[in-house]
């Protein structure tokens, strides 16, 4: 059954974040598909279960900071599919109301991940600013909207929202920073006309499960050496502590294929007597980066 809402599309917000723009990227500028500004990454995947969206975007690793690991702990208890996925160019800018009163700012805002990914350039030009964590770019941006004295660092997108001006552009430490978004669905559904049915085989896929193994000696070996046996090449793999046993974990792997090509099956049918479980994420369009 598809979702009740197919059109509506939860985002981590508010407007004019990363992640608003990764929406943007993938399905288009349409009127026709409302944007569902939520206030966390759990919230996205619960506003998909709940049917109140269809379509969930998320970010999952950048890369220069690793994994996100909100979106990996959600991963593990979620029912929905990964249907596609977005590489996102992160270029960070610093934000300020009036540049005219740059010597005036006391507090350069951002969140996390964007002031770890700016950490050399900060440390350069302000090595004793205090530098202050918020939970979104358009959050902090919507800070130096309202005072002179705070400076965000934050994308075009949110600088165009906040009517900031650009102080200083590009001044991620590396200039190749990208971030990986999913799109999350309650089931394989149609993305729109630029995008194949999710769960169809392409020719040019990637697949995500989740590997539960036994805590003991090479476990990690027993999950890999099928993909060498079959010749099935690996993108990404994480590690990640088990909810349901202390010191036991879960594997994050992503591969080239579909679970349709005989590849694949052929790798399950060797994982699944070397797993204690196998949750399949789904398989997708890989994104072009």
């Amino acid at each position: 059954m598809m979702s009740e809402v197919p059109d509506r599309i939860a985002f981590l917000g508010p407007p004019g974040t990363f992640s608003h723009a990764a929406v943007d990227r993938f399905f288009g500028h349409s009127d026709a598909q409302e944007r569902l500004s939520v206030a966390n990454i759990d919230d996205v995947f619960l506003e998909v279960e709940a049917g109140n969206a269809g379509f969930g975007v998320v970010p999952v690793e950048n890369s220069t900071e690793g994994a996100v690991n909100s979106t990996q702990d959600c991963l593990i208890d979620t029912s929905l599919t990964i249907v596609g996925e977005i590489y996102l160019p992160i270029e960070h800018n610093l934000l300020l109301k009036d540049p005219a009163r740059l010597s005036e700012v006391r507090r350069i805002v951002s969140h996390k991940q964007s002031l770890g990914q700016c950490r050399l350039w900060l440390r350069t030009h302000y090595p004793d600013m205090e530098l202050c964590e918020v939970s979104s770019n358009a959050e902090a941006a919507r800070l130096a909207a309202d005072d002179p004295a705070t400076a965000a660092i934050a994308g075009e997108v949110a600088a165009r929202f906040f009517d900031l001006t650009v102080v200083a552009d590009r001044i991620q430490d590396r200039q190749d920073n990208t971030t990986r978004f999913l799109v999350m669905a309650r089931e394989h559904a149609a993305l729109g006309t630029e995008h194949q049915v999710a769960g169809v085989s392409t020719g040019q896929d990637k697949t995500s499960i989740l590997v539960y193994t036994e805590n003991k000696p090479g476990a990690l070996f027993r999950v890999l050496e099928p993909f060498d046996d079959f010749q099935v090449s690996l993108t990404r793999i994480e590690t990640r502590p088990a909810r349901d046993s202390m010191w036991s974990y879960v594997f994050f792997v992503d591969f080239e294929g579909h679970m349709q090509d005989d590849a694949v099956k052929n790798v399950f049918g060797k994982l699944a007597g070397r797993a204690v479980k196998i949750k399949n994420l789904g398989s997708y369009p890989r994104a072009r980066v």
